[in-house]
């Protein structure tokens, strides 16, 4: 599929992993996610018309990486229930009492490069965030307001080198740019970011990548978990990251990601 590379497609998902500066949907001009997937999903299905394809989440244009998509209007129902999940907490809430359980919020993992020597290896941060239209940004406010949510995330730090910080960053809530806004309000924007001060070049998009994604299949009802290779403006730093194995089993120590996996 041109633009999109696929990473998992069965009758009810399509995940692929978006490049840098594809925008998810709503773009004013030029290809979408949602139009290369559809067009992809018609031909290789020979569907007259147009083919369904549901967003259920999004990320930024110039974020790439791990980005689900439903093929039916069940699994769009089902997954959507997934994204929209406040907190793991809300979903652990379960009474014998409810006809319907809350659905588990999917684990979203990020590999960030960010400006700057971080104070600490690992951390939890919990803001209050709020849209700025006027800038068409987000900021962070130092108490709550009718306009903010809650923005909760924690990181790891995988390496560093004199300028920038690697880090493995799992979101708790999905606020709309919600890595890119709390990593600068402390002054380490993500390498690239123009709009949250980033003051450095990146040659693609920005140094934020959605690398793994774990969610429960829509009617399998079973975890999968599913991984983007980096992308080749990432080389840069490949002498400072390990092996994606040991990655992995780092981050399965330090953030604790469920051991079933089933992609």
């Amino acid at each position: 599929m041109s633009g999109l590379e696929i990473l998992y497609e069965d009758n009810h998902l399509l995940v692929v992993n978006k490049p840098a500066g594809l925008a998810t949907m709503g773009a004013e001009s030029g290809p979408t996610v949602h139009s290369l997937a559809a067009e992809y999903i018609k031909r290789s299905c020979g569907k007259p018309g147009r083919a369904f394809v549901g967003i259920v989440s999004r990320l930024d244009a110039m974020t790439s990486g791990v980005l689900v998509l439903a093929r039916t209007s069940k699994a769009a129902s089902r997954l959507t229930a997934q994204f929209s999940a406040k907190s793991k907490q809300a979903a652990l809430s379960n009474t014998t009492k409810r006809k319907k359980p809350v659905p588990t919020p999917p684990r979203k993992l990020y590999l960030a490069v960010v400006e700057g020597q971080l104070d600490g290896e690992a951390d939890h941060w919990i803001d209050q965030i709020r849209k700025d239209d006027s800038a068409h940004r987000m900021r962070l406010t130092s108490v709550p307001r009718t306009d903010s949510q809650i923005a909760e995330l924690r990181y790891q730090l995988v390496a560093a080198t004199k300028a920038n910080t690697i880090v493995a960053v799992e979101l708790l809530t999905g606020r709309k740019h919600q890595i890119r806004a709390q990593f600068s309000d402390r002054g380490h924007p993500v390498l690239g970011d123009r709009k949250y001060e980033s003051g450095v070049k990146f040659s693609s998009g920005i140094a934020l990548h959605s690398w793994r994604l774990q969610i429960e299949h829509p009617t399998q009802r079973i975890p999968m978990w599913f991984e983007a290779p980096l992308p080749s403006s990432w080389g840069r730093f490949q002498n400072e990251l390990d092996s994606l194995q040991d990655l992995r089993e780092h981050l399965a120590e330090q953030l604790r990601p469920p051991t079933n996996e089933s992609s």
